[in-house]
């Protein structure tokens, strides 16, 4: 019996397809992270600074990655704990079904020395 040939083109588009839903759900996450911490409250340059400092941090001083780690862990357990900062419908993540938020790989502003 012959194979049935693939059809490459299809299979890519999909791919395709699912990479940019995954990017799509990525920056809504990264948008839904600033929302709940008040970061939205800085000015848009303000907080790119932040950011940039903290990439710059985390390149120079490793450590401080893992300090703001330990402090975005007790953030969204102690949130979800007393329901303060995330409300429920509010958090990241909830636009995927209420699943756990993603941790952002790049570091968080804010937290380090």
């Amino acid at each position: 019996m012959a194979r049935k040939p693939r059809d490459y083109d299809t299979e890519l588009q999909a791919l395709m397809e699912r990479a940019k839903k995954l990017k799509g759900q990525k920056t809504t996450q990264l948008g839904e992270l600033v929302q709940v911490t008040g970061a939205d409250a800085l000015p848009v340059e303000a907080l790119a600074g932040a950011l940039l400092a903290a990439v710059e941090q985390s390149r120079k001083q490793p450590d401080a990655v893992a300090r703001w780690t330990e402090r975005g862990e007790a953030f969204f357990r102690d949130g979800a704990k007393r329901g303060g900062a995330r409300k429920k419908g509010a958090g990241p993540g909830d636009a995927a079904g209420g699943a756990a938020p993603a941790r952002p790989r790049a570091p968080a502003a804010g937290g380090g020395a």
